[in-house]
């Protein structure tokens, strides 16, 4: 065979390879590229640590890409190698084994929601943080009663539940701060955390947004003249100190019975909070409505029925019981 003849035939060869080479390339980033086979979006953990190989091997079992190894050539040719990072992701239905590396290279992990309810006490918000999926570790104590603020948090996987809680302070702190300073004058509360505990009472009160500034208003008035609260939920809280719920309705008993919370018993406020504030009702007290009214009872609408003197107060109570009773039929 001559020089020439094998030059041709390693020259054809090349050529082979050549085009059998482009031909596996395009099928292979035809694979890469064209959607997945995923059909609804699916949630992925992937841990800390992980190389590309590990990853590839958890998305194909997932069922997020069809074939590990096409993935792995895939990302190492675009050169991302080295750029997947652990976490918690959220991958589309129908993904493409290359939208998938780049969902991983973004760092873009599923953010989570944790929302604590306005008028919770302090142990059902830590029973709702202990729950909470994909949170780490415990709660240390039981933070002091009013002491979170009500609101929705947002969090990642692996975030501690004790930062939670401290999130949850300093975000009441910075709203107490804040609010305080623009309180209206001749208010007949003395301290921020007199304001809190009021507010709390008011929280418990009603879950109305247009009556807590009138609530509010009414438990200012009564303050002034030197009358006692009367609020039932104090006198719950008195009875449980927020650690279970009462389970039944309050008896005339339960109204007299002497503890720190009774402002059925007591004069002025209770010596703390008795749930956990949001921003409204904390507003409701610290600028409240200007109003004549004295007392207030349901109305059996969910609201409430205000009166100015005691004589139409006990007919609205009146009307309340006789709702209540047909109620019970």
């Amino acid at each position: 065979m001559t020089w020439r003849r094998v030059c041709g035939l390693v020259a054809t060869a090349a050529v082979v390879l050549a085009i059998a080479g482009s031909v596996i390339w395009f099928k292979g980033r035809e694979r890469f590229e064209r959607p997945g086979p995923l059909r609804a979006e699916t949630i992925v953990n992937v841990p800390l640590g992980s190389g590309l190989d590990a990853i590839a091997m958890l998305l194909e079992k997932d069922g997020v890409i069809e074939d590990e190894r096409i993935f792995r050539v895939g990302v190492r040719i675009v050169g991302k190698a080295r750029s997947l990072k652990a976490g918690e992701y959220a991958f589309p239905a129908g993904v493409s084994m290359r939208d998938a590396m780049n969902v991983l290279a973004s760092g873009a992990t599923v953010v989570r929601r944790l929302t604590i309810a306005e008028g919770l006490t302090s142990r059902e918000a830590v029973a709702l943080i202990d729950a909470a999926e994909g949170l780490e570790g415990e709660v240390d104590t039981v933070p002091p009663e009013g002491s979170l603020l009500p609101e929705t948090y947002h969090y990642r996987r692996g975030d501690s539940r004790q930062d939670i809680v401290k999130r949850m302070r300093v975000a009441r702190d910075d709203m107490l701060s804040e609010l305080w300073a623009v309180r209206a004058e001749k208010l007949p509360i003395k301290t921020p955390e007199e304001a809190l505990v009021l507010a709390s009472i008011v929280e418990k009160e009603t879950g109305i947004p247009d009556e807590r500034g009138l609530v509010a208003g009414v438990f200012v008035n009564r303050l002034r003249k030197g009358m006692r609260l009367q609020s039932d939920p104090t006198v719950t809280y008195g009875l449980t100190l927020g650690e279970r719920p009462l389970g039944r309705n309050l008896t005339r008993n339960d109204l007299k019975k002497p503890t720190p919370y009774n402002t059925y018993v007591i004069d002025g406020l209770p010596p703390s909070p008795i749930a956990n504030v949001g921003r409204a009702a904390l507003e409701a007290v610290l600028n409240p409505v200007k109003t004549s009214y004295l007392y207030f009872v349901a109305d059996g609408t969910g609201g409430h029925a205000f009166a100015k003197s005691l004589k139409e107060h006990n007919r609205n109570v009146a009307k309340w019981r006789k709702i209540k009773k047909a109620g019970s039929k």
